[in-house]
This record gives structure tokens, sequence and C-alpha cells, in this order.
């Protein structure tokens, strides 16, 4: 426990005299740069926390947050599924799906896609942001009309614009297990845009009976999708469904897109570990600094000693005067890290506009904005682990002051 005078001597050796300064002036500099490298970790994993949910947005603005598909890949019942899909608690709708890999042309250019068949009935209740994405209407995929929605970039691609003509090429399955190319001629009725590569330079929407004619599904659905309330619920969701039906697999959007996110997680793990070593270089900076004012107080400590103080309370002096040190750089750097990733968003087109330049040009980059999502618990974490550090890097300089001998101190003074 500090006492009322160790806290009194700890605050005192802050000020700074004439023939100290130079010491001052590294304590400052340790108390900057713990308090920048907080507030850089803090705005950095804000920025990268709003990117991780820029990407989920857009990859889930076409597609669902579940899919339950039957043991053989196929679902032959699935309008009874999907009513129990769109029961269970927490699910908003469900809805069919067919799902083929193959080629496109249009003129001479071929291109890989992935088709999706789709039932409008359905795709209103399920994908609302999907209808908003559209240029044209899911109207237009009736059965049996042949009309086909393509992504911005593989229309673009192979050079196809509303009203013409493109080939499907499909990969069919046969009963010997090997496969034969199937030639669709289809009509392209309009364009979307998610703002995702693998969207919209790959997928390509068709009706639900003229992808099942196809593939020769008759009746059957490769999957049945499903949309939650809170999209974070989505795998528990998937868990309850898994364990109440049998004979079906049931993934969930964490899953199928598993690859986006844990690049994310590795990159914001980085990053961290590189911003701490500017929290580390401060920290070192005030045992540097806490080392010279021992030193220089050698005196101080050998009167303080014989006066009565314990070693124990000389630690406690000078872990106070380098805790102080810092917290006061940790909190200077929440507040200022905290300010800085909330107003981001207006933050960063002043500077822009100031500089003359933009940092992610929007015919470059599908988000042209920076993003920004502050979380507290990563605050909490950043604050308490800088704290701990900083308060580490006292304890060294500190057990070398309890050390000090008196009458050896006394004698060279």
């Amino acid at each position: 426990m500090i006492k009322p005078h160790e806290l009194f001597i700890g605050l005192r050796y802050l000020r700074a005299k004439r023939r100290t300064r130079f010491v001052s002036f590294i304590t400052l500099i340790s108390l900057i740069g713990i308090a920048l490298g907080v507030a850089a970790l803090i705005v950095i994993l804000s920025v990268m926390n709003g990117f991780e949910g820029e990407l989920r947005n857009r990859l889930l603005s076409m597609s669902a947050h579940g899919y339950v598909t039957g043991p053989s890949g196929r679902t032959d019942d699935w309008r009874a599924l999907a009513d129990e899909l769109g029961a269970e608690p927490g699910v908003t709708a469900a809805a069919p799906l067919v799902s083929m890999e193959g080629m496109i042309q249009s003129g001479k250019d071929l291109e890989a896609v992935l088709v999706h068949g789709i039932d409008p009935a359905y795709e209103h209740a399920l994908s609302g942001d999907l209808i908003n994405l559209v240029e044209g209407s899911l109207e237009a995929l009736t059965a049996g009309s042949r009309g086909i929605i393509l992504g911005r970039l593989l229309a673009y691609d192979i050079g196809a614009r509303i009203g013409d003509g493109v080939v499907l090429l499909i990969p069919r399955p046969v009963g010997d297990g090997t496969l034969e190319p199937v030639l669709e001629r289809f009509v392209m009725r309009g364009v979307f845009e998610a703002g995702l590569q693998d969207h919209d330079a790959r997928l390509a929407l068709v009706n639900l009976r003229d992808a099942a004619s196809i593939l020769s599904l008759g009746d059957e659905v490769s999957h049945v999708r499903f949309r939650a309330d809170d999209v974070m619920a989505a795998p528990a969701i998937a868990k309850r469904i898994d364990a109440r039906l049998d004979d079906v697999r049931v993934s969930d959007w964490t899953i199928e897109n598993g690859s986006y996110f844990r690049a994310i997680r590795i990159e914001k793990m980085m990053m961290s570990l590189l911003l701490s070593l500017i929290i580390g270089v401060a920290a070192f900076n005030i045992v540097a600094s806490l080392v010279m004012v021992v030193t220089d107080k050698t005196t101080d400590i050998a009167v303080l000693r014989t006066l009565g103080m314990e070693p124990n309370g000389v630690v406690r002096v000078f872990f106070v005067q380098g805790a102080m040190i810092g917290w006061a750089g940790v909190l200077m750097g929440v507040i200022l890290g905290v300010i800085l990733a909330i107003y981001a968003p207006v933050i960063v087109p002043v500077l822009e506009n100031a500089l003359g330049f933009q940092i992610m040009p929007g015919d470059v980059y599908y988000v042209s904005q920076i993003p920004s999502e502050l979380r507290w618990a990563n605050v909490g974490v950043i604050a308490v682990a800088a704290f701990l550090l900083t308060s580490l890097a006292t304890l060294y300089p500190a057990r070398r002051a309890a050390l000090v001998e008196p009458a050896v101190a006394m004698r060279y003074e």
C-alpha cells in the first residue's frame, strides 16, 4: 500500500530542476510515445473493424446467413424445409437455391461464372439488399424466359449489354459419374453491383426452374438458404438447426467466407503487434529516465533511508513517479485515440482536401471512404495492456533505488 509521504515524494520528483532538465525531456518523450502508441493502436484497430464490417455487409448483400443441404448434395422437399426454417426462432426468411459453375460467353469472350438459380418470390423476402443492387428487376427472371442478370464486372468482361444474348456452358453430371457439357442460351435482363470482386466478376442469376432444368434436377434444389434477424447470431442458429434436423448439412456465413475473415484477423493481429512496439519503446524510455533519476537522487535516497524509510518505501516512491508518467501517457492516448476513431470518417476527407489527394480512389477501391468502428472492448484491452507494460517498466529502476546503501552514498557526496 502506497503511503501518503511516498506518494508526495514520488510526485515531487516529477518536477524538473535546472540540472535535471534533460531527464525531464526524456520523460516527456516517453509520455508522448506512449500516448501516440496507444492512440495509433486504437485508431488502426477501429479502422480494421470498419473494413471487416464493410466486407461482411458486402458479402452478405448477395448471399444468405446460412445454408441447409441434403445428404446427397440435393434437397427434394425444399418447400417444407423452407417453411420449417422460416419458423425457426431468429430466422426472418428462407429461400431455395440451385448453384452451378461453368463458363459464359458473349461474342468471342469466354469467362468463368458461378450461376445461382433463385426464385424471385422467395428472394424478395430473403435478400432485400439484392433488389436494391439490381439494375433491371428480379421479376424478369421468370421460369422459362431464359433471363439472366450478371455482375457488373462480368458483364463488362464479356462485353454484354442488357438485351444481348449470352451462352452458358455448364458441365452436368450423368449416371456413370462423368460430366457432359450443356449449352444454354440466355438473354441478359439486368446488372447488379455488390461492390465485391467475387460477386461482381463471377456471379450470375437465373430463375430457379431454368437452373434446375439445366442440371436435370426436376423439383430438387442445391440448398435452402436462411437469413437471420442478427447476422452475428447465424452460427448459433445453424447449430440449432443442425442438432434438430437429421440427414442434412448446415453451414453459416462464417464458414462459407472463413478465409476473408481469417485474413482480416491475421492483419489485425500483426498490426497490433507492430504498433505495440511503439508502446514498448516508450516503456524502455521510462526505464532509462528513471535510472537517470535514481542516479541523480542517490543522496536524497540515502537521506530518506537514514530517516527510517524502508527499501520497499523507496521502491514505491519511484514506482509512483514511473507509473504517473506511464498512466498519464495511456490516458492521453486513450482520449486521443477514441476521438480520432470516432471522427475518422470526417477527419480523413478534410485531410484529403487539404493535401490534394485521395487515400482510396473510387476507381480503384470499392470502399472509397475510410470506415471506422470503435469497439470499447478493444479500447479496454489496449488500455489495460499499456497500463501493465508501463507499470512493469518502473520495477527495475525502483528496485535499483532500493539497493542504494546510505553510508556509501553519503561517503561519496
